[in-house]
This record gives structure tokens, C-alpha cells and sequence, in this order.
């Protein structure tokens, strides 16, 4: 394909809410951590190697005795979500425009758990309520 010399109509979506979908036998539940696996499944955050932070689930989903693909799950992307700071690891506000590091499908940490952990997302404020994470 070579560049074209014309104007183009480029065809778009709305990349806020996205359609994923769901890992053989998962389980997510409405407002967790949601990543994506090594095959680009949705499964509920956790201490992991290798998943990819995608965002906040929208409804549940219960996929068990499904194989992968069978349903999907609506994903909350691109905006400033609140998930709860790891007690033993906690974000703090050094950390801001830093990573942080999925812990469970509700918790991020500071570090990658000397590499046992997936980065979340950008740290963009930190308060009593938790990290707020991009």
C-alpha cells in the first residue's frame, strides 16, 4: 500500500469503553482492575508476570466452563480510576507520572515486587482514598 494523495475518510470508534474478550473460565467482577493476559484475554488484575493494565470492568462477567473468546467484558479505558494503595507496598506521592504495579483486582503497589508484578498505569495523585492511576 503506498501513502494516498487524497483525502481520506478514516474510520474511527470511541476508545473509552471497549468490548475484550474474556479468558477460558474467568471470572470478572463490575468495577475491578481489568487486565489483559499473554493471549489479550480479559482477566480480573493480580501479582502476575506479563499481563497488560487495561483499565476498570464496567458489568460482571462470569465466563466459567467458557472457553476463551466465548463472551466479552466492557472495559473502562483512558480516564484517572481510584484503586486502593498495597498496604505492604504503598504508592506514595514520589511516585507521581510514575508506574505502579497491579497487586489484585483492586490494589496497586509501588514496585514491581522484584519482577512478580505487571505495571498498572501512570500515578496521578494519591490521597486517603488511594492511587489514582491512568
Amino acid at each position: 500500500m503506498t501513502a494516498t494523495t487524497a483525502d481520506r475518510n478514516t474510520p474511527l470508534k470511541d476508545g473509552e469503553i471497549v468490548a475484550v474478550p474474556v479468558a477460558a473460565n474467568a471470572v470478572i467482577r463490575a468495577g475491578v482492575l481489568v487486565c489483559a493476559d499473554a493471549n489479550g484475554n480479559a482477566i480480573e488484575g493480580k501479582t502476575a508476570e506479563g499481563l497488560t493494565y487495561l483499565g476498570r470492568s464496567e458489568v460482571s462477567v462470569d465466563n466459567t466452563g467458557g472457553a476463551a473468546g466465548a463472551i466479552s467484558v466492557y472495559v473502562r479505558r483512558g480516564l484517572l480510576f481510584q484503586w486502593a494503595n498495597a498496604a505492604d507496598d504503598p504508592v506514595t506521592q514520589a511516585s507521581f507520572g510514575k508506574l505502579c504495579y497491579v497487586e489484585d483486582n483492586q490494589t496497586v503497589a509501588a514496585t514491581n515486587g522484584t519482577n512478580t508484578r505487571s505495571a498498572a498505569g501512570l500515578v496521578f495523585g494519591v490521597d486517603a482514598g488511594g492511587v489514582w492511576v491512568l
